[in-house]
């Protein structure tokens, strides 16, 4: 009995491949297939949300996700992205920035200079 569990739980599960590491205060462009229904026509169209990770939850697993948030006109807009969803396309990052906490669930309510993040240094780029 406990030999078929192990077997059971030994079953690796598809993930995707190109991934890269999203860490908190990453400012990252998420490529998303989105599906219009028109006059009975289906069309697929990539849209592009690009923001700053305020959170990654659920580890590396199949159920991994990373919290995205943006200011659009005004209006401070977040999504929650499964890593793993067959309708993300790609997950490009844009800047990395030096950050010391987890969750950055403070950016919410940041105001001018105190919502602004610090670009990290690359020490590769020199060489």
């Amino acid at each position: 009995m406990t030999e078929e569990i192990k077997e059971e739980n030994n079953t690796e599960v598809v993930t995707k491949k190109e991934i890269p590491d999203v860490k908190p205060g990453d400012t990252v462009k998420v490529y998303q297939k989105i599906t219009d229904i028109k006059d009975g026509k289906t069309r697929e169209r990539i849209q592009v949300f690009e923001g700053v990770v305020l959170a990654r939850k659920h580890g590396k697993g199949i159920s991994a996700t990373i919290t995205v948030r943006n200011v659009i006109d005004g209006v401070g807009v977040e999504r929650v992205f499964p890593l793993h969803a067959p309708f993300i396309e790609k997950i490009e990052i844009v800047r990395n920035s030096k950050v010391r906490r987890a969750k950055l669930y403070y950016l919410r309510t940041a105001k001018g200079k105190k919502a602004r993040l610090k670009t990290k240094e690359n020490k590769n780029q020199g060489e």
